[in-house]
């Protein structure tokens, strides 16, 4: 059985690579870096000013495009040469506001492209969004570069310069110093797989794609690197624009491999989607009158016992459902007014009315006819006589079986009462 989910896992991870969206979303984060890569450097450069370590970014770009050889050093003196022309204190705040709004572009696209990944329908609220990408903004870059000048001052020291003269203590030392850069770029990996999605990530399934993703990136770094020493055909083909077909082609991998390994972890933690079929699979009728149910009881559960409210992140996991059919069935119940929401970020649900003036018919009639404002009528469905006095006594039934129970009597019952179905004030 285990093989058989790990044949599925490597099957579906390579049609979302070939027919899924990963590609779409790789390209429309290439292009957003190549609008935002020099103002997001610039403001970073602006702040680490204040603390004496903004020289460490060209080591920084030097080090990102090292794959690409003697053209990254073009590319990146390049870089550096348009972070020096890009003086944030005379934009004006016009031109300021622009430029932060295509740093903000950026991270909002990665986030976009996580949650796309992980089937969020629901974004953070906008400000939330915004001082968490102030706060990568401003804060960020200072704790890179703080961990990166402590490792090279670890390094620097008289105790550790008398070390590495000592074999076989040096030898190990420099292997482990190697496997800094890995270690960094698996950290990096699992923060971004675990905070950015707005869902509720596992630390183990992030983990995981963070050392699948970092250690892809390092080998297609090599890879890439061992590709532009060797080939000379883009030179002769494409001349003096070589170097950006090269930039755009590694900024693509680059990217490829982070929403690969965001796409594992997705998986690892939720193997109900592991079907191979491409696209979502749709909810039948049945299923959405069971989900709705289901989600109604719980939801009530709660709040009978005075427990705190379901998120659609924690129903989800709770049913083990797609998170895309969950989201289909409460926006139903919170149209057809039986659910509210509240403010909160992830928003909790509760019941919009008292429990024991909701009917299971009005629950089932709800979701049943949930889209037939958007779309079609049913009443302007041209139908015969028999067929439509045939539905007419589907419904009759439907509400026959289920006249008199209430969500209340439904939670009463799942917790073992005996609770006699009451008369309920509500009408279909």
């Amino acid at each position: 059985m285990q093989a058989v989910r790990i044949v599925r896992l490597i099957l579906v991870l390579l049609r979302d690579v070939f027919d899924g969206p990963l590609t779409l979303w790789t390209m429309s984060l290439v292009y957003t870096t190549l609008l935002s890569m020099v103002p997001m450097l610039a403001l970073s450069v602006t702040v680490l000013k204040a603390f004496g370590v903004h020289g460490r970014v060209e080591l920084l770009l030097q080090t990102l495009l090292a794959p690409l050889g003697a053209q990254g050093q073009e590319v990146t003196s390049r870089i550096i040469g348009f972070i020096q022309n890009t003086n944030v204190g005379v934009l004006g705040s016009v031109g300021l506001a622009l430029l932060i709004y295509t740093v903000i572009s950026l991270m909002q696209k990665i986030e976009e492209s996580f949650n796309s990944i992980w089937h969020v329908t629901q974004s953070r609220s906008l400000g939330t969004r915004l001082s968490r990408y102030l706060s990568a903004l401003l804060v960020g870059p200072l704790l890179l570069f703080t961990a990166l000048g402590i490792t090279a001052m670890a390094f620097d020291s008289h105790v550790v310069q008398y070390i590495l003269a000592i074999e076989p203590l040096g030898g190990i030392l420099l292997s482990a110093g190697r496997l800094i850069s890995h270690v960094l770029v698996i950290g990096a990996f699992t923060a971004l797989y675990m905070f950015v999605p707005n869902a509720r990530v596992r630390f183990g399934p992030a983990f995981l794609g963070g050392v699948v993703g970092g250690i892809l990136w390092q080998s297609a770094g090599w890879t890439f690197a061992l590709f532009v020493s060797s080939s000379t055909q883009y030179a002769a083909i494409y001349s003096s624009f070589a170097v950006l077909v090269l930039f755009l082609i590694w900024l693509y991998v680059s990217w490829l491999v982070l929403l690969f390994g965001a796409d594992l972890s997705f998986y690892l933690q939720r193997q109900d989607y592991l079907y191979v079929m491409p696209g979502e699979p749709r909810l039948s009728n049945r299923m959405r009158e069971r989900l709705a149910l289901a989600i109604m009881e719980r939801i009530a559960s709660h709040f009978v016992r005075g427990l705190p409210p379901w998120t659609l992140p924690q129903i989800t996991e709770q049913l083990a459902v797609p998170m895309h059919a969950v989201d289909a069935v409460v926006g139903a119940l919170l149209q057809g007014e039986l659910l509210t929401q509240s403010n909160d970020d992830p928003p909790a649900y509760l019941p919009a009315r008292d429990l024991a003036e909701i009917p299971i018919a009005k629950v089932l009639a709800v979701v049943r006819s949930a889209g037939e404002a958007r779309f079609l009528n049913p009443r302007l469905l041209p139908l015969s006589e028999r067929v439509e006095a045939l539905l007419a006594d589907v419904d009759d039934r439907i509400y026959g079986a289920t006249a008199g129970i209430s969500v209340r009597a439904l939670v009463d019952v799942a917790d073992g009462t005996d609770a006699a179905p009451e008369e309920t004030a509500g009408t279909l």
